[in-house]
C-alpha cells in the first residue's frame, strides 16, 4: 500500500479562451503523503488553484498523471469522478458555499444525501459534527443567522460528512480575521490527530502556512520551491522575510 495520498507526474492543465491556449500548469511533479498538512502559495494565477481542483477531481488535465489514493484520475468516467469525489474527498471554499435558506444541520446533511445515507443516520451523524466543531448550539441556525467563522465551520462540518481521506481547502480562511483563522486552523489540526486525513490548502495567509507540515509555491504554472522549515517558522511568528514573500506570494 502507498504511502502517498496523492502523487502527480508531469500534471499539465491548459485552457482553450477564443484561438489562445492558456497554459494553467507546466508539468507538476509533487507527492502528498497521507496524513500530512501541505500549503500550496503563490501569486494569483500561478495555477494553485487549478492544481488543487485537479486533485479534487473537479477538472481534467491535458497532459501528465495525478493519483489520489492510488487511484488514477485520468482514467475515471466523468460518473465514477463524481462517485469518487463524493466518498473520498472533502472541500472547503473560501465564501463557504452554504445554501442560504437550508440550517447549519441540513447543510450538513446534504454530501450524506447524495451518497445515499439513511435519513436517521445521517441527522446523528450531522449533529455529531457540528458539535465537534463547537455548534451544536447553532443546528437550527441559517448561515444568516451565524458570524463569517460561524459558517466556516459548518463548511467544515459539511466537507468531512462522508468521511473522506483527503480535506482540500481553497483560501479557507480568505474571508476569515485573524482571530477567526486561528480558531479554525487549530480546530482542523484537532481534526487532523483525531483522523488521520490528508490535508491541503491553498492560501495567500503566512499563518496558514505556519500550521502546515509543509509547503510548495508555484510560479507560472510550475513547481519552483519548497518552504523550509526556517520559513514555515517565520511565517508562524510574522517575520517571514520581504524577499520570501516577495517570491512566493
Amino acid at each position: 500500500m502507498s504511502e502517498m495520498a496523492v502523487k502527480t507526474a508531469g500534471l499539465a492543465k491548459s485552457y482553450n479562451r477564443g484561438k489562445e491556449s492558456v497554459q494553467a500548469l507546466r508539468g507538476v511533479d509533487v507527492e502528498i503523503r497521507k496524513g500530512e498538512t501541505l500549503a500550496i502559495v503563490g501569486r494569483s494565477g500561478s495555477g494553485k488553484t487549478t492544481l488543487l481542483n485537479l486533485i479534487a477531481g473537479l477538472d481534467k488535465p491535458t497532459g501528465g498523471k495525478i493519483l489520489v489514493d492510488e487511484t488514477n484520475l485520468r482514467e475515471l468516467s466523468d460518473h465514477d469522478m463524481t462517485a469518487f469525489r463524493l466518498k473520498n474527498i472533502g472541500f472547503i471554499f473560501q465564501f463557504y458555499n452554504l445554501n442560504p435558506t437550508l440550517s447549519a444541520l441540513e447543510n450538513v446533511e446534504v454530501p450524506m444525501s447524495l451518497a445515499g445515507m439513511p435519513s436517521a443516520e445521517r441527522r446523528e451523524r450531522a449533529i455529531e459534527l457540528l458539535t465537534s466543531v463547537g455548534l451544536q448550539a447553532r443546528t437550527s441556525h441559517t448561515p444568516d443567522q451565524m458570524s463569517g467563522g460561524e459558517q466556516q465551520r459548518v463548511a467544515v462540518a459539511r466537507a468531512l460528512a462522508n468521511k473522506p481521506q483527503i480535506l482540500l481547502g481553497d483560501e479557507p480562511t480568505g474571508d476569515l480575521d485573524s482571530k477567526s483563522t486561528k480558531a479554525l486552523m487549530d480546530l482542523l489540526r484537532s481534526l487532523r490527530k483525531d483522523t488521520g486525513m490528508t490535508m491541503v490548502f491553498v492560501t495567500h495567509d503566512p499563518l496558514v502556512v505556519s500550521r502546515c507540515d509543509r509547503a510548495i509555491a508555484l510560479r507560472d504554472g510550475k513547481l519552483v520551491q519548497e518552504l523550509s522549515r526556517s520559513d514555515i517558522e517565520k511565517a508562524r511568528i510574522g517575520t517571514m522575510e520581504n524577499e520570501v514573500l516577495e517570491g512566493v506570494y
